[in-house]
């Protein structure tokens, strides 16, 4: 599990976001070890941020600590996700957890796919 030896997070919550996890982990059915946060392929745009409860850490998997919240990173995800800060925000219509990545070079008008390159040798060098 790499957040240990990591020197930055790959993923930051907002205070928004970390009070919703935490809100939405302590109304679930069971004892999740924490929220797994991905992207897959998918989408008008070609992919898409994933969110769902982990029972467990993956073997390789990046486990970052913020604010009293376990977020949990697939190893494949890293690149696509680094720098990213994780947003709750709420209207007057509509409520949801916003991605802030700067990996991220467009998105569809929907709002559910996004096109995401990996970062940069550069970019990774400035979060060290």
């Amino acid at each position: 599990m790499g957040a240990s030896a990591s020197r930055f997070k790959v993923v930051s919550l907002t205070d928004a976001a970390a009070d919703r996890v935490r809100e939405i982990m302590a109304n679930a059915l069971g004892g999740q070890f924490g929220l797994r946060v991905g992207v897959k392929n998918g989408g008008c745009a070609g992919m898409s941020y994933t969110m769902e409860f982990a029972d467990a850490a993956m073997p390789h998997d990046e486990v970052i600590e913020d604010k009293g919240v376990r977020v949990l990173i697939d190893p494949k995800a890293i690149l696509f996700l680094l720098g990213t800060r994780m947003d709750f925000k709420t209207d007057k219509l509509s409520s949801g957890f916003v991605f802030e990545n700067p990996n991220q070079t467009s998105a569809c008008g929907c709002g559910e796919s996004v096109a995401i390159t990996p970062a940069t040798p550069d970019a990774m060098a400035a979060l060290n």
